[in-house]
C-alpha cells in the first residue's frame, strides 16, 4: 500500500485502489436467506449508525436503502438474517452498490445478474 514515509505522511503507490481492499461478504447460497418480507427491520452498526435505524419493508425506497447497506456493510450472518430472496430479486438492479461488491454477488449468483439485466430492458 505504501511506498515509504515522508515525515508523518504516507505515500500511496500510484494506482492503489481503496475499493479493492474492502472485504465484502457474500453468503454461500440464496436459499440461506431468511429475512422478513413484511413489517419493519431495525439494524445497528455497522450497517446503520443513524439515530433511528428502522426500515419499513412496505416502502420500496426503504427496502433499497436497507438492502444496499446490508450487502455493503453486513457480515454473512447479518445478510442471511435480514435479506429476503424475493425482495432481493425485486430490488437488485436498483441497489446502490460499489462495482466490485455487485460483481462479487453476481459472480456467486448469476441469477441476480440475469434479473438485473432483465429489469433494465
Amino acid at each position: 500500500m505504501t511506498s515509504g514515509k515522508t515525515g508523518d505522511r504516507r505515500i500511496l503507490q500510484r494506482g492503489w485502489d481503496y475499493e479493492a481492499t474492502i472485504p465484502y461478504e457474500v453468503p454461500d447460497s440464496l436459499e440461506e436467506l431468511h429475512g422478513p418480507a413484511t413489517g419493519t427491520v431495525r439494524v445497528g452498526p455497522p450497517i446503520d449508525t443513524s439515530p433511528h435505524p428502522v426500515y419499513d419493508l412496505s416502502s420500496p425506497e426503504r427496502v433499497r436503502s436497507l438492502y444496499s447497506r446490508v450487502i455493503r456493510e453486513g457480515i454473512t450472518r447479518e445478510q442471511v438474517a435480514l435479506l429476503n430472496p424475493q425482495l432481493l430479486f425485486r430490488c437488485w438492479g436498483a441497489l446502490v452498490l460499489p462495482r466490485r461488491c455487485r460483481a462479487l454477488w453476481e459472480s456467486r449468483f448469476p441469477s441476480l445478474a440475469a434479473a438485473r439485466f432483465g429489469a433494465e430492458r
